[in-house]
């Protein structure tokens, strides 16, 4: 079987997270290894499985060290309306119009002007594809392959049937992240007994009443199920994990795939700004 990579993450932030940036070097090192290992040289396949069908909009709040005073400063995208900032998934999440204008005047205070060029020459307007453009610009995904969660033509292609489920679905002008509940959605989706969510925080919920038919390139399972679902279209063999993520995967029940933990990096959840 040919040898494939693969890592996943949501989109982490406009500068990437570090430990992103841990998972990119741990399957370098590991396609390097592999190469070397056999007669021919082989290279292997790297795939990064872009989660932007995540909703939660903290995941991309991003973490910098004010260079002057070493103070943590955080920043974060900012979105058109409420709905869409709480439940719309980050690759339906829109920038509004001056944000972009707003955060570079900030940048100085964190970093060289070559990373700011970077940051000016991103045209992208939505936080995902924002998101993806700078690390791409930023040269970490050379030579990688991305396949991206809210890709239809992905979704169509999964071959396992969640069990529980979220679903891209219309709420108050916009397409929502809902949490599909009661019957699966192979089952009638109108029945009474069926119905979606979305989560305000805490333990309130706001429900609706779901379409007449939701199709499969609307749906993507809740995190414990995410792996068989992307692995039945990616089909890798060896499988670089966060740290939480290791032991949140049932990695006993993929024996063909060999799970390994990201190499440890200092200050995780600051953005990598080259260093």
């Amino acid at each position: 079987m040919e040898p494939i990579i693969c890592f996943g993450q949501q989109p982490c932030g406009f500068f990437p997270k570090r430990f992103l940036v841990a998972k990119i070097n741990t399957a370098r090192s590991l396609q390097k290894e592999i190469a070397a290992s056999t007669s021919l040289g082989i290279k292997s396949r790297i795939v990064f499985f872009y989660h932007d069908s995540d909703a939660d909009y903290r995941e991309t709040i991003t973490i910098m060290a004010d260079r002057q005073s070493g103070n943590e400063v955080r920043l974060n995208f900012t979105q058109e309306n409420k709905v869409q900032k709480k439940f719309s998934p980050l690759y339906l999440k829109r920038i509004p119009a001056g944000w972009k204008e707003e955060t570079l005047k900030q940048l100085p205070r964190f970093m060289d002007a070559d990373l700011i060029d970077i940051f000016k020459s991103v045209t992208s307007n939505t936080v995902a594809d924002f998101s993806l453009e700078m690390y791409k610009k930023m040269g970490l995904l050379d030579g990688i392959e991305i396949v991206r969660s809210s890709d239809k033509t992905f979704r169509e292609s999964t071959l396992t049937k969640p069990t529980e489920y979220f679903a891209d679905l219309p709420f108050e002008g916009e397409i929502v992240r809902a949490k599909v509940e009661g019957l699966p959605h192979q089952s009638a989706p109108n029945s009474a007994s069926v119905r979606a969510s979305l989560h305000e925080g805490g333990g309130k919920f706001t429900y609706f009443d779901l379409p007449s038919n939701i199709e499969k390139a609307q749906i993507n399972p809740g995190k414990d199920e995410r792996f068989a679902w992307m692995n039945s279209v990616i089909h890798c063999n060896h499988y670089i994990a966060g740290n939480s993520e290791y032991d949140y995967i049932k990695r006993d029940q993929f024996p063909e795939v060999k799970f390994i933990k990201r190499e440890q990096i200092e200050n995780s959840e600051m953005a990598w700004l080259g260093n």
